[in-house]
């Protein structure tokens, strides 16, 4: 069986590595575990993309912090990089690999939206225009990036880790359930880390895409947590899918779901001013 398992590794290794051969890749993190890195994807030479101020979208994947997934965004960071933005596949230390707890993978999650601002003028982003994406374990890195009050999540060297918006797919919104709070150092972090329980005001807005077929993370949680934002004038839209379930949206589950998520995804971010209209004869690369 290790023979098997060291095969697949090999295997999965080789295909990330094809997955992500168009990707510069950059060390954002040093740890005691190794170094985490993030996957660039920017916008192709003749796009007509600006050299500067483009928005920067950071996806963060799902598998509950236990593996590495860094390619399951990949064909998300091709469309919105076609579409001008630097898209980011990001990494973040996973218990398989460093032994570590969601903890961890939250603090690299935050490190490395300062890291995208620290860096601005060198990815040629605008630091105000920060869009984070995560699916699962990823949404709630994503969350945990915006949903604190600056008291309890304040800037660091006068860099903030809060984006402008949220793109979030099969979304992990509550932690205090057993199965998750056992991922947790112990259940008074996972209580403290719960999204369901953070919502405020002014938040930025977010889009998020579920399966009514979820069983891994809750549809009913997702409608609670919409209708509690909206009540707090955060503009929060939930697009539900029928007979789908956790993983519907991903390319290689569902050609049909990825499609029509992105191109929800899309619009949401031009109408809100992050991206750029689509010119008429546009075509996704995926």
């Amino acid at each position: 069986m290790s023979q098997l398992l060291q095969k697949i590794a090999i295997i999965g290794e080789a295909r990330d590595r094809e997955l992500l051969k168009n990707a510069t890749t950059r060390v954002y993190r040093e740890t005691d575990q190794g170094d985490v890195c993030a996957h660039v994807f920017f916008p192709p030479e003749g796009s007509g993309a600006p050299a500067e101020g483009r928005p920067a979208m950071i996806f963060f994947h799902g598998g509950f912090w236990d593996v590495a997934m860094p390619t399951q965004f990949v064909p998300h960071c091709l469309h919105f990089a076609s579409r001008g933005a630097v898209a980011i596949a990001a990494e973040t230390r996973v218990a398989t690999k460093h032994g570590t707890s969601p903890v961890k993978a939250l603090e690299d999650a935050r490190e490395l939206v300062l890291w995208v601002r620290r860096n601005a003028a060198e990815l040629g982003v605008d630091p105000q225009k920060i869009i984070l994406g995560g699916a699962a374990g990823g949404a709630w890195l994503a969350l945990l990036c915006a949903l604190p009050k600056e008291k309890d999540l304040p800037p660091v060297d006068g860099f903030d880790c809060r984006p402008q918006a949220l793109v979030l797919f099969s979304a992990l919104l509550n932690t205090a359930t057993r199965d998750i709070m056992a991922r947790f150092p112990d259940k008074k972090t996972a209580r403290r880390k719960n999204p369901a329980k953070l919502l405020r005001r002014k938040l930025p807005p977010m889009i998020l895409f579920h399966g009514k077929s979820d069983r891994i993370t809750s549809f009913d949680e997702a409608v609670k947590f919409n209708r509690r934002l909206r009540w707090r004038r955060v503009r929060c839209e939930l697009v539900d899918y029928e007979r789908a379930d956790h993983s519907f949206f991903n390319f290689n589950v569902s050609h049909l779901h990825f499609e029509l998520t992105v191109a929800a995804a899309d619009r949401f971010l031009t109408e809100r001013g992050l991206l750029p209209p689509a010119p008429e004869d546009f075509c996704s690369p995926v």
